[in-house]
């Protein structure tokens, strides 16, 4: 079992981004308040569940969280502020969505912009120690993997239903075979070092 509270007593809301790695689709972000006293051994971090898991997963944490809310950052916003920026947006956007205002703010990772002068603390693979977020990872990760299924059937050429957008070796040859979709981010390196030419205009 994951440990409940940082600061047991506050309302303390934890926050995950999913995608970053990703050559395409957005940044997805979820904050995540928990009662006091939860405990579940389904909430674990989104990375060791298999699909169908983090799916029934997201369900017992929509049913029982506090107050819970999921953004993203686009494509757009990615290219221009840069991803790290972007995950921080797609946080403060999903903190501001919350329907419970938390008094602390757990982060998965070890940076973070400050949102609205609440208090907040970074955690290193914080996923795997806090039921907090790893909830809100697992709801970043399952709004984002069927966003990418869905945009998968305008482009099937990607195999974004199997890859979501990460590099794999078959979302880099598609790429390149195909050329970059109006999904793809402009500021990542879609295709090995070695590959010539260019893939913008």
């Amino acid at each position: 079992m994951l440990q409940g509270f940082y600061m047991p007593g506050k309302v303390e809301a934890g926050c995950d981004e999913a995608g970053r790695g990703c050559l395409a689709g957005p940044v997805f972000a979820a904050a995540v308040i928990l009662p006091q006293g939860f405990a579940d051994e389904r909430i674990q971090d989104s990375k060791k569940l298999s699909g169908l898991q983090r799916i029934e997963a997201a369900d017992v944490i929509r049913e029982n969280a506090l107050a819970w809310a999921v953004a993203k950052a686009d494509v757009e916003e990615i290219d221009a502020i840069n991803i790290l920026n972007a995950s921080f947006l797609a946080m403060h956007r999903a903190i501001a969505a919350l329907s419970v205002e938390p008094e602390v703010l757990l982060i998965d990772g070890n940076r973070f912009k400050p949102y609205n002068g609440l208090p907040f603390f970074c955690m290193v693979k914080g996923d795997g120690r806090f039921s907090s977020i790893a909830a809100a990872s697992i709801l970043a990760k399952t709004a984002r993997d069927a966003w990418m299924q869905s945009i998968a059937v305008e482009y099937p050429q990607y195999g974004w239903e199997k890859n979501k957008g990460y590099p794999t070796a078959a979302h880099r040859s598609a790429v390149a075979r195909f050329g970059p979709s109006a999904f793809h981010r402009k500021s990542f390196r879609l295709l090995p070092e070695n590959h010539q030419g260019a893939l913008f205009d």
